[in-house]
């Protein structure tokens, strides 16, 4: 709260810090309006975390995933947009300005931008989360690049497992696909693709265990789902396609979701709430991409910064 604790009032206030958010800022802070982003629980989102990024343009030797975030924060920075380290925990809209309240503060705003993402689903086994960015991935459009001419490991059996498998093979020498049934969850045309692939091969009936730990990864441990039996796959990737879940609990029946629980938004960003808009991964359940994102999210501050000028805010 403030001084006189009453809440803070803003004319645009983006909650999530990753590359949606931050271009959001940009584009705000650059009409001057003088945009507060509340970061949540890290700045950068996901990216932050990405050892390297080769695919985002203007970088021809690639960037660093920390590095490209600050970039896109000090640009946002020196354009007037203000960064607060805390996070939303509660949301109103019933009426307008918006009412936004955090761990230490409360926010009235004339409009709204949720960035707040999406968590790839992990397989909660011993060294994954500390060999991300050695050998562990959740992106082969992001990360298939580093391992070409190399033995990778997928884990999944659904479209999304499969898509991402099929690009691998144009870099990798061999893709084995590692799937808990005996049969793929994908729709016909994947499975078919895949299945025929000279460079795929699959082990079914199978989970992974561990993933050895290293300087990078070498070795997958698994086990056979109906007899237990262990064993083990040298590899020099793991790539983990088992589901995506957006960061949308502080929006449950606040905001339309879809049957996944990403926020439903229009081609202009917008949400069912007139002044709320989603950009990023939070409403993108397709191409979960840096470059998308930011796209999105300069679509939703241009949208937001019309809206403004519209009803005179």
């Amino acid at each position: 709260m403030t001084e006189e604790n009453t809440p803070r009032r803003v004319k645009m206030l983006i909650i999530g810090s990753g590359p949606a958010g931050l271009a959001a800022a940009l584009y705000a802070a650059r009409a001057n309006l003088n945009p507060i982003v509340l970061t949540g629980m890290d700045l950068g989102g996901q990216v932050s975390k990405t050892h390297a990024v080769e695919n985002y343009p203007g970088f021809p030797e690639g960037i660093s995933g920390e590095g490209l975030v600050k970039s896109f924060h000090e640009q946002a920075v020196r354009f007037g947009t203000e960064i607060i380290y805390d996070i939303a925990t509660e949301v109103d809209f019933s009426e307008q300005p918006y009412r936004v309240k955090t761990y230490s503060d409360e926010f009235l705003a004339d409009t709204l931008i949720v960035t707040t993402g999406a968590a790839a689903v992990t397989l909660d086994i011993p060294n994954e989360v500390e060999m991300i960015g050695r050998g562990v991935s959740y992106c082969a459009t992001c990360d298939g690049h580093f391992f070409k001419d190399m033995d990778v490991v997928v884990v999944g059996g659904g479209d999304s497992a499969l898509e991402e498998a099929l690009y691998l093979t144009h870099h990798a020498s061999k893709v084995t696909i590692v799937h808990r049934r005996d049969e793929l969850r994908a729709g016909s045309i994947l499975k078919k693709r895949a299945e025929e692939h000279p460079k795929i091969d699959f082990v079914w009936d199978t989970v992974l265990t561990e993933v050895n730990a290293g300087e990078k990864v070498a070795s997958v441990k698994t086990a056979h789902v109906k007899t237990g039996a262990e064993s083990a796959i040298q590899t020099d990737g793991l790539f983990i396609f088992i589901g995506h879940t957006p960061n949308t609990e502080l929006f449950e029946g606040k905001l339309t979701l879809d049957d996944r629980g990403y926020i439903v938004v229009d081609g202009l960003m917008q949400t069912n709430v007139k002044g709320v808009y989603a950009a990023g991964e939070v409403a993108d359940p397709h191409f979960r991409q840096v470059i998308t994102s930011a796209g999105m999210g300069a679509g939703a501050a241009i949208q937001a910064i019309r809206y403004i000028e519209e009803k005179g805010l």
